[in-house]
């Protein structure tokens, strides 16, 4: 009998251990797998917002600016040309290194937004290194443009929990993106054309970069297109919710809340 106790007793132990080691497991994977994953966790997975369910043929382009700006002046003259505002990611080097750059964009009447002070991987930082990504780019761009930015998107897209509540806790959302023009891998003009404009649809954000080599001769044609299918183009500010919404975990992409369910 007292054999049957003690092995008893190493086994609720044991269970013990087990069970800890499973909400460990899950709180890991709650917080660090893509989207999608079907996660089991008491831990909510929060995501960024990739998109919006809209019946609106709106929708939003943007630009991540981190190294060079030689394209920049004429991405500019592009879209003021199409009379079209968007939203450029800055990253706080690429502001100190032209500050002058960065005026122009907020003089044309762009969005600026936020990408980071040094451009790491935010999943590798404390809650306090991100905070001070996220707050001295922040305060850089007040003090330089007069625009506090109220979006962040993450370098890389990495993200987790802690760095989409320290964005919450500065007042910003984090913003991913529905289409992804691979611009960067120096695609030609024309297949940049064709990428973006196969995978468009209403809510749909886009991304661009400011300094590959093809975006800005793709631009033109992108723009042309969009407005003769009736699409409006504006800053990504302008193109999410701000209350009232729900986000799909699984997609990324905001919703609107029944009218039922609003104000609960």
């Amino acid at each position: 009998m007292q054999v049957y106790y003690l092995s008893r007793g190493r086994l609720a132990l044991g269970l013990v251990v087990l069970l800890l080691s499973f909400a460990g497991i899950a709180t890991f994977l709650g917080e660090y797998l893509p989207a999608g994953w079907p996660v089991s966790s008491s831990q909510e997975r929060l995501v960024p917002i990739y998109a919006v369910a809209t019946e609106e043929k709106k929708l939003s382009i943007s630009f991540d600016a981190a190294w060079g700006a030689e394209y920049t002046p004429q991405l500019l003259e592009i879209l003021d040309k199409y009379q079209v505002k968007t939203t450029f990611f800055l990253v706080k080097f690429w502001v100190e290194k032209y500050p002058e750059v960065t005026r122009q964009i907020v003089a044309a009447g762009h969005e600026v937004g936020n990408h980071s002070a040094t451009h790491p991987h935010m999943n590798a930082l404390t809650e306090e290194e991100i905070y001070r990504e996220l707050e001295d780019t922040n305060k850089l761009l007040e003090r330089l443009t007069g625009q506090r930015p109220k979006l962040f998107r993450p370098p890389f897209g990495e993200y987790n929990n802690t760095l989409i509540r320290v964005a919450e806790e500065l007042g910003m959302k984090t913003i991913q993106w529905s289409v992804d023009s691979l611009d960067w891998r120096d695609l030609t003009a024309g297949e940049i054309t064709s990428r973006v404009l196969e995978q468009i649809e209403p809510g749909a954000i886009v991304l661009f970069h400011n300094n590959a080599r093809h975006t800005p001769a793709a631009l033109g044609p992108i723009l042309e297109h969009l407005q003769a299918a009736g699409y409006e183009i504006v800053p990504i500010s302008q193109l999410i919710l701000w209350d009232n919404y729900y986000l799909d975990p699984n997609t990324g992409i905001q919703h609107p809340k029944p009218s039922e369910l609003k104000g609960e």
